[in-house]
């Protein structure tokens, strides 16, 4: 993979949306990086461009094989005008894990993050500054070899977008409500539940739409063979705190190992919280509800960070979470990583990685 990086400069900046009109993945950065790879070649034609269409031949194999993974991650403006990123290196590693599992070749994950960092540098202006806001960041690779037949491309690209946004959910950081998922299945063992294959995604979405007719906002998933054990909601990991002690899904090969998770997982910790990685059965969860130990739960990820769960529905037992208000765990795990990534609080973990302009 060739470090030296070609730079074309749009010679059309188009305007920057208002702070407050951001949402989220809505408006997208005047240039994006590209590299290509060929077989016997590697990855080659590394560059900064424009942001514009992309052109594929129409029997291009992620159209029909769905070799395509990507990673999400944000860059952060501080209050004395610092561009800073938090751990984006296991971004960067955690993409070639799922280029592993999806027959692609891995990307050096060095290069990638001098990439980025040229890249933010070019659209450094497009980086929010207002409370809440930041600048969401796609990497993805998808295969683009024109050819039909089931079996690894012999050509890819390696894509960079950027887009500001603000609040990944409409409601903010007020709880949100999730229906627990028992028909439909998203992951099995063995599978891709662990990666960022964008067909992980794709299976989640019936699950989703009939959650959002139920009136919910997310999906909680459950294991796909007992269909008992919880698993992850369709954007995040998961936390419970029952009985003083903080419980999330073990890695069992079909969760994503989110970056988020393992800095709460840490935090929680140097907090003396008792924290554990277990199987945590969806009836273990209500009785816990019923014996008035589940404290809090919450989801944890790059978009949202923490989103505090307000009720749970399983087969139409509804739950309800505290006074329907922010738990105070929730709420002091999202002070301490926002806080962080926007240099507000002492970076204690080595988390943090400024991008000097």
């Amino acid at each position: 993979m060739k470090s030296e990086i070609k730079i074309e400069r749009t010679l059309s900046p188009k305007p920057k949306p208002p702070a407050d009109k951001l949402g989220f993945g809505q408006y997208f950065t005047d240039h994006m990086f590209t590299m290509d790879y060929t077989a016997g070649k590697g990855w080659h034609s590394a560059a900064i461009v424009p942001y514009s269409p992309l052109m594929f031949d129409p029997a291009a194999l992620v159209f029909h094989y769905g070799q395509a993974v990507f990673e999400g991650m944000k860059a952060y403006r501080a209050a004395d005008g610092r561009i800073l990123l938090f751990r984006p290196e296991e971004n960067f590693k955690r993409l070639n894990i799922s280029d592993d599992r999806l027959c692609i070749p891995h990307i050096d994950e060095e290069a990638a993050l001098r990439a980025l960092h040229e890249l933010i540098q070019v659209d450094a202006d497009w980086i929010p500054s207002a409370d809440g806001t930041s600048l969401y960041i796609r990497p993805f690779v998808i295969a683009t070899e024109a050819a039909l037949g089931v079996r690894p491309s012999d050509m890819y690209k390696f894509i960079i977008i950027m887009s500001p946004v603000g609040s990944y959910y409409p409601q903010g950081m007020n709880p949100i409500k999730i229906c627990i998922e028992d028909e439909y299945v998203r992951a099995v063992r063995g599978g891709i539940g662990f990666t960022k294959g964008s067909a992980n995604y794709a299976i989640s979405l019936k699950g989703q739409v009939k959650a959002a007719e139920m009136g919910y906002t997310q999906v909680l998933w459950l294991d796909g063979v007992e269909r008992k054990y919880i698993e992850e909601v369709g954007a995040s990991n998961v936390f419970f705190k029952i009985n003083g002690e903080l419980i999330t899904p073990e890695l069992s090969g079909s969760i994503l190992a989110g970056i988020t998770r393992n800095s709460v997982m840490q935090l929680a910790k140097s907090w003396e919280i008792p924290t554990v990685e277990r199987k945590i059965c969806v009836t273990e969860l209500y009785k816990a509800y019923e014996e008035g130990t589940l404290e809090e739960a919450f989801g944890s990820g790059t978009a949202a960070v923490i989103s505090p769960i307000g009720e749970l529905n399983w087969q139409g037992r509804k739950i309800t979470l505290g006074d329907g208000g922010i738990g105070e765990l929730s709420q002091r795990l999202y002070n301490e990583i926002t806080g962080i990534q926007y240099g507000r609080l002492p970076d204690k973990f080595g988390w943090v990685k400024v991008i000097k302009c």
